[in-house]
């Protein structure tokens, strides 16, 4: 379900306060987050972000087409390390039956 408007949308408040730290100071330095569920708004164009994964942090520098995305949508969380081939699937119970048969 989503968010109701009048609510508007969900930014972790340290997000926002580092955002405004480094407008202020001019220090681009990216920003380390734990907060995925939090909604990109247009003051983070522009800035990097070091996004938690579960594991390590991946940069992601936001640009004006990620507004009104969620920060964890550009942060995979599963790495896909590809489908198993045909034939080693097809090997491996052919090689289970003829184990079973020599014991």
């Amino acid at each position: 379900m989503a968010r109701s408007v009048w609510k508007g949308p969900f930014v972790h408040p340290s997000l926002l306060k580092k955002i405004d730290r480094i407008k202020e100071g001019g220090e681009k330095k990216p920003i380390k987050t734990w907060s995925r569920n939090s909604t990109i708004i247009p003051e983070f164009v522009g800035h990097s972000f070091l996004i938690h994964n579960g594991k390590s942090f991946i940069p992601i520098t936001i640009s004006e087409e990620m507004v009104g995305h969620k920060l964890g949508e550009f942060a995979a969380t599963r790495q896909f390390r590809g489908h198993t081939p045909a034939d080693k699937k097809a090997a491996a119970p052919a090689e289970d039956k003829a184990d079973s048969g020599k014991k």
